[in-house]
């Protein structure tokens, strides 16, 4: 394994949330690590295996509480760098797939921090094969749509939904739930069929786990007749109906 210098950030991806899907290189940056400054998703189990003298600093955004500003956090990160802190910077999932890694990675490049990406599993694609819902098929689809379901900071939703409706492929969204029934609403309008199947995986990999299968149409029901929260991964297209086929001989993964 690279040492983890004194003076360095790792950026880096904690998987879906069981520790068993870390990484070895993003096990071994836990352990090295001086400080670790950790998302609110995170795992308590994943942050049990730092050093004993190791810092924990929770940065975690969630919504509707108060949380840090992505420039702090980037100068949290600057400062204890030249502290000669090994500073961790530790994501759900991957830094880079929704995770703000890269607005990190341009703030420590700026300060002339040296930095490592670990790359981690993403949420979207784990929480999805778990439940024995396959990202690809050769039968149905040749390409997957990963979609942030939540809105920007500005109030505004980035996607364009009516256009990823029109792609006719599989539509993974992070976190959507505070938007699903806007977001269900709008792929409808854009020309996805209500009977299009849909699954909803609420804290995939841990013990809380649960899917509840649907149909777009009849998402956000669904979600509020179930009691869906979040952290919750929805996949919308064929393959999220594929699952019962599986279901008969597949492990489960707790």
């Amino acid at each position: 394994m690279p040492e983890f210098p004194p003076g360095e950030v790792w950026l880096a991806g904690a998987g879906p949330g069981d520790p068993r899907l870390l990484t070895l290189l993003a096990l071994h940056a836990v352990a090295a690590a001086d400080d670790i400054v950790h998302d609110a998703l995170v795992d308590a189990r994943v942050l049990g295996l730092k050093r004993e003298d190791a810092v924990l600093i929770p940065a975690g955004k969630r919504g509707g509480r108060p949380s840090p500003h992505q420039n702090e956090i980037n100068e949290m990160l600057i400062e204890r760098a030249r502290r000669g802190r090994r500073v961790l910077r530790l994501k759900g999932g991957d830094p880079f797939v929704f995770g703000r890694g890269w607005d990190e990675a341009i703030a420590l490049c700026a300060a002339g921090i040296r930095f490592r990406v670990i790359p981690g599993i993403t949420s979207g694609l784990a929480a999805t094969a778990l439940a024995g819902i396959p990202a690809t098929t050769r039968e149905t689809n040749h390409a997957v749509v990963l979609a942030a379901g939540h809105r920007a900071e500005d109030g505004q939703s980035a996607a364009d939904w009516a256009a990823l409706a029109k792609l006719g492929q599989p539509i993974v969204l992070y976190m959507p739930m505070a938007q699903l029934a806007e977001i269900a609403r709008a792929l409808e309008e854009g020309g996805l069929a209500a009977d299009t199947p849909a699954a909803m995986i609420q804290s995939a990999t841990t013990g809380q786990e649960r899917v509840v299968e649907s149909r777009l149409g009849a998402l956000a029901a669904d979600a509020a007749k179930a009691g869906v929260g979040s952290p919750c991964v929805v996949v919308i297209g064929a393959v999220a109906g594929l699952r019962k086929q599986l279901l008969a001989s597949m492990v489960g993964w707790q």
